[in-house]
């Protein structure tokens, strides 16, 4: 016969061979082209990554002054609280603990190395200090130091703008506030709330 072998592995033999290590290797690749897809991290979301764009509480309580001062002066309300001694007291005393609230609640943020700004996000959970009772000291002692104002200069549109602050900041910055840490730190924030109050 014509026909005989060309050596000891016939051409198809040697294709079919080599198909076969090509697909196992292709597939070797693409096992671990999806095991590495797979061990990726998720990217965060958007409520992780930060709670806002913009800082809303300090804008806020500088406007409530500015205007509480203009207002004061465009539109005068007289005092309509009792002027003597304990209520001054008590005013004055209202102003002094927000202050110490705001600085005591930033000194338990800085010893757990996380941010104070409202703009940026939180690296650690933070609930010794002011936070063990109250979620949002800072913003709580912003409305107690504007009620210290309004006490200390008998200028009641400190007491508006006071409201107006707690009524602002709440859906401006506590509320994604809130589904920032969520996103960040899951049930222990959960627990957290159970236990904290937002306000008072």
């Amino acid at each position: 016969s014509g026909v005989h072998n060309a050596g000891p592995f016939p051409l198809h033999s040697l294709v079919a061979a080599g198909s076969r290590v090509f697909l196992r290797e292709i597939g070797g690749i693409a096992v671990v082209m999806s095991n590495s897809e797979d061990t990726q991290d998720p990217p965060l979301t958007r409520a992780a990554e930060r709670a806002n764009t913009f800082p809303w509480p300090p804008v806020l309580l500088v406007a409530a002054i500015i205007s509480s001062v203009g207002l004061s002066r465009l539109l005068p309300i007289s005092w309509p609280g009792v002027d003597d001694a304990p209520a001054r007291i008590v005013g004055l005393g209202i102003g002094a603990l927000g202050l110490m609230l705001i600085v005591a609640s930033i000194i338990s943020l800085r010893r757990h190395e996380t941010t104070v700004l409202p703009d940026k996000a939180a690296t650690a959970l933070v609930t010794t200090g002011p936070y063990r009772f109250f979620r949002n000291p800072i913003y709580l002692g912003d409305v107690m130091m504007l009620f210290g104002l309004a006490e200390l200069t008998k200028n009641i549109w400190f007491v508006i703008a006071a409201a107006l602050f707690a009524v602002l900041v709440t859906p401006l910055q506590i509320l994604p506030e809130e589904r920032h840490l969520e996103a960040r730190f899951g049930d222990a924030y959960l627990d957290y709330k159970k236990r904290a109050r937002r306000w008072i």
